[in-house]
């Protein structure tokens, strides 16, 4: 791993999405949605709904919204969602790439688009930046509190079957192979609390923004988080140290 830390990146949005929970259920219910559509509505035997329904619970999102978005599946009048990934770079050439689910490709592309050449970026090709992530299971659980050193955290998350442990003074950051992401969360579950817990897109390499490009970046990032359609964005920016 390159020894960047990810949890600053989560800390530094923490505020902002907690500012925008109605808009997080809204998005975490279409996930909830497609993963039940394409998998069945069953969490026991679709893993990939179980997950969603994990990341909807560790948001907050009341039983009954999850339960909706579950029943909606299976009615022949749910919506029609596909899945779409832009991939372009942003202020200062830092690599972006967006995950999206809508019912309108059209609306969806024009409003991504728009956010990255209104904020100094550049919309790319499909595959321009995708090759600089790799798909990876990523869980944090935060040091303070907990009375366990790197050696038996080590231990333990090896034996948990993740691939990587980083430490700081702040948090133990995991990194598994997908495929093994819901087996390793589970098992560390049992013994300790964890902070985060998804499957993510970890950049290879990270780029500092330029101080002057900060404010344009930030924007950016925050115009794509903000739309109803976009699920997710990854980069791999980094912001200057004060």
């Amino acid at each position: 791993m390159s020894g960047h830390s990810k949890w600053n990146n989560i800390q530094g949005r923490k505020n902002a999405q907690d500012a925008k929970r109605g808009k997080v259920f809204q998005k975490l219910s279409r996930e909830i949605y497609m993963a039940a559509k394409s998998g069945g509505p069953d969490p026991d035997s679709n893993p990939q709904l179980r997950l969603m329904i994990d990341k909807a619970r560790a948001a907050n999102m009341p039983k009954d919204n999850i339960k909706r978005a579950v029943d909606k599946s299976t009615g022949a009048d749910g919506a029609n969602y596909e899945e779409i990934t832009y991939e372009g770079y942003g202020p200062g050439g830092v690599a972006v790439m967006v995950h999206a689910l809508t019912d309108n490709r059209n609306r969806t592309a024009s409003a991504v688009r728009a956010d990255f050449t209104r904020n100094g970026g550049n919309l790319g090709e499909s595959g321009s930046v995708s090759f600089m992530f790799d798909r990876q299971g990523y869980i944090a659980i935060a040091r303070e509190g907990l009375d366990v050193d790197e050696d038996q955290m080590f231990e333990d998350v090896i034996n948990a079957g993740a691939e990587d442990l980083q430490t700081s003074d702040d948090v133990f950051e995991i990194y598994t192979d997908p495929k093994d992401f819901a087996a390793v969360r589970d098992q560390l579950q049992k013994k300790y609390d964890l902070d985060t817990a998804e499957l993510t897109m970890i950049p290879q390499n990270y780029v500092t923004v330029p101080e002057n490009k900060v404010e344009q970046f930030e924007k950016m990032i925050d115009r794509l988080e903000d739309e109803d359609d976009v699920s997710a964005v990854y980069h791999a920016g980094e912001l200057p140290e004060e």
